[in-house]
């Protein structure tokens, strides 16, 4: 009876890290940062490789996705000119497939004053 305890812990404990996933580590700017000019750039940084499929950028009713295009492969940092839409809320949404395959989304938001 223990044996079999022990072998279900170990299943348990392995089939958790077979279904863990990527997640974003630190973006910048930081998520709820308040900066005082558009940042030319935004920067994403996941724990293990991922792949992006999209980044989509709303700032009041403007809604626009950044090119991609450039990006091929995994990778578990990225940096993306970023467009100048003006003083306010931005909310940044990612989307993307892990090394495993399972697609992982996210999002973060910051203020420009």
């Amino acid at each position: 009876m223990r044996g079999r305890i022990f072998a279900v812990a170990g299943l348990i404990a392995v089939a958790g890290w077979a279904f863990a996933h990527s997640s974003i580590e630190t973006s910048t700017p930081a998520d709820g940062a308040v900066v005082a000019v558009v940042p030319a750039e935004i920067a994403l940084r996941f724990d293990d490789e991922i792949r992006l499929t999209s980044v989509r950028v709303e700032r009041g009713d403007q809604t626009i996705a950044l090119d991609l295009s450039a990006i091929d492969g995994f990778s578990t940092e990225y940096a993306l000119p970023f467009n100048d839409m003006g003083a306010g809320a931005y909310r940044i949404e990612w989307r993307g497939l892990a090394v495993d395959g399972h697609a992982m989304q996210g999002t973060f938001s910051f203020d420009v004053k």
